[in-house]
């Protein structure tokens, strides 16, 4: 099965060098996606609900400290996506490619996947509680 990183690089030889949080969220929505149209997971990283929106620790530690990442990278093998995965990530592409990083952590924070995993976090305060797979899938299949 890929991994968060294999997803993160394809979708950075498609767009270039992304700023990092942006890359978080575009990689959030490809799972939620890809729950929804597939019924079952594009990858099995963990996600949680951190500050600013979804985060997926593993792709987190591998660009940490960077404000950007380009395809040069290498932080995964988007080789190891199958035809499915890559549909999905060039939808989500599509769809919310073109938003800002601020845009897309202001509407994870409007959805419930988000803000019912933050439970009783304060506002900007530290939380590692997980944001299931169930959870997305009921959401987002909802919309």
């Amino acid at each position: 099965m890929p991994t968060a990183k294999d997803v993160a690089q394809y979708i950075l030889e498609q767009r270039g060098a992304t700023n990092t949080i942006k890359l978080q969220k575009l990689v959030y929505y490809c799972q939620a996606w890809h729950l929804v149209w597939e019924e079952c997971p594009i990858f099995n990283d963990r996600i949680e609900a951190w500050a600013n929106g979804p985060v997926i620790p593993s792709l987190f530690f591998a660009h940490q400290g960077l404000f950007s990442i380009g395809p040069d990278s290498n932080i995964g093998g988007s080789n190891n996506l199958g035809v499915s995965e890559k549909e999905t990530i060039d939808v989500i592409l599509r769809e919310y490619g073109d938003k800002s990083s601020q845009w897309l952590v202001e509407l994870t924070h409007l959805e419930d996947p988000w803000k019912n995993a933050r439970g009783f976090c304060r506002p900007g305060a530290r939380c590692n509680n997980e944001i299931t797979h169930a959870a997305m899938a009921e959401y987002y299949s909802g919309l």
